[in-house]
């Protein structure tokens, strides 16, 4: 039985991830006392959060993580960066060495529970990947892509650091796309090669105001709406579940063709194979800027199995990948 009062550390609360996570945990009576830290100042009272004390903090600072976690109970690591005008040395000391801080700053805390946001991603685009990709299959780095790559290597680790520190259990979400009505710029839409165009082109993802024809693959994917990430990491950080790896996904298969639509465009339907093969022939080109480096991830689809996630942590989506998708865009105009 999970006890009461539990105290919640979470980085990078104010996101898309912890605008599904946040909420349920102001509304869990076993949980007592949230901590969010972030570079940015924000009011916790201003979105309605009343457990929540905020903490100035960076992920590259070992010394402000051990003061921000102290009393916490579970660590809930949600800050990476995706995308951006950062050089690759800053990528990766935030999201690498970043992510292995805070770890270590839970484990020197006394937490007793760490819940890390990965992602599909972590499996890469390899041609011998199952059709459907279960927590059994290996993580693997990504050929170019660049956030493909770091989460790989992080939950491997993740796992070696998690074997020095048994008392800390570790918990490792992977999900595909999050959606939602807090989704942060058409970044979090738009499937791989197409997030940078809708981030420049879109800014926040709404609608088209008329339907432009548009060539899209039949590129098959899976999305997740916000909320049902939020209750996944949720239930991670009660400990409904044991320790682990947990695919999660919202219900169904959408295409690119698919989200195009429900942009407002009039897609043009493609042969998968053929765009998945130039895909995989840009991905090679040499000296791709990181966020060229996205088009990888049409190379190949990446659809998982949530079995393990529904039967051992007892999650399961409010919303299909579809749904999901038409709540980001509901009310964009």
């Amino acid at each position: 039985m999970t006890p009461a009062g539990l105290t919640v550390a979470v980085t990078g609360p104010t996101g898309t991830f912890g605008a599904g996570l946040v909420p349920l945990l102001e509304d869990d009576d076993r949980i007592a006392r949230v901590i969010g830290l972030a570079r940015r100042p924000f009011d916790p009272a201003a979105r309605g959060w009343s457990k929540m004390e905020y903490r100035q903090g960076d992920v590259r600072d070992p010394d402000a993580l051990r003061d921000a976690f102290a009393g916490a109970d579970v660590v809930v690591h949600l800050a990476f960066l995706i995308a951006g005008n950062a050089s690759r040395e800053t990528i990766r000391a935030i999201n690498v060495e970043g992510t292995l801080n805070v770890f270590r700053a839970a484990a020197a805390a006394g937490a007793r529970r760490f819940v890390y946001a990965s992602s599909v991603a972590a499996y890469g685009f390899h041609a011998d990947n199952p059709e459907l990709i279960d927590e059994d299959w290996p993580v693997r780095p990504a050929a170019r892509l660049f956030y493909a790559q770091e989460k790989a290597e992080l939950e491997e680790l993740l796992q070696h650091e998690a074997q020095a520190a048994p008392q800390l259990a570790l918990y490792l979400l992977r999900p595909p796309v999050v959606l939602g009505p807090n989704a942060l710029g058409a970044k979090d839409v738009l499937p791989g090669p197409l997030a940078p165009l809708g981030r420049r082109l879109l800014g926040r993802p709404r609608r088209l105001p008329l339907p432009i024809p548009l060539p899209v693959p039949e590129h098959p994917m899976q999305l997740v709406h916000e909320e049902d990430v939020g209750r996944a990491l949720q239930l991670c950080v009660v400990g409904a579940g044991p320790p682990g790896a947990y695919n999660i996904a919202g219900e169904g298969v959408v295409t690119a063709a698919d989200v195009a639509r429900e942009f407002g465009a009039l897609p043009i339907r493609l042969a998968a194979g053929p765009g998945q093969v130039a895909a995989r022939a840009i991905s090679r080109l040499p000296f791709l800027p990181p966020v060229a480096e996205w088009v990888e991830a049409a190379s190949r689809p990446a659809l998982m199995d949530t079995t393990r996630a529904r039967e051992e942590l007892g999650w399961r989506p409010r919303y299909t990948g579809l749904e999901a998708l038409r709540d980001t865009l509901r009310d964009q105009g």
